[in-house]
């Protein structure tokens, strides 16, 4: 009679044996060179790094960012509805995005959104 030390051996070993068989038969046997070499903010990773560096990457990777964290910091207000006041809920919710479109129009204005410059 088997034990259940032993039926948890047997199922992690054919575990084991379906997973290696599966990462085997998806591999890809056809390399790009192209596909396979990293790709860093627009310029060659393996060339010299004394090249000048475009800030436009940069600013809109700080951009991308900054909303990227806003929406995180958005995402609660919802949750909390229930568990707060109407009024407190409102205002914070209001000044939090005011503060954003603000952000987002000093951007625009600036040009900080132009890429064609």
């Amino acid at each position: 009679m088997l034990t259940m030390f032993s039926i948890s051996l047997l199922t992690l070993f054919i575990c084991y044996i379906v997973m290696t068989l599966a990462s085997l038969i998806s591999k890809k046997t056809v390399f790009d060179r192209e596909k396979n070499s990293p790709y860093e903010c627009g310029f060659d990773p393996k060339g010299s790094a004394r090249f000048p560096f475009s800030l436009r990457f940069f600013l809109i990777a700080v951009i991308s960012l900054i909303f990227d964290v806003e929406i995180t910091l958005l995402l609660p207000l919802a949750s909390i509805f229930n568990v707060t006041k109407v009024f407190s809920w409102l205002l914070t919710s209001t000044l939090f995005l005011i503060i954003l479109l603000l952000g987002l129009y000093y951007e625009w204005f600036q040009g900080a959104l132009e890429w064609s410059k």
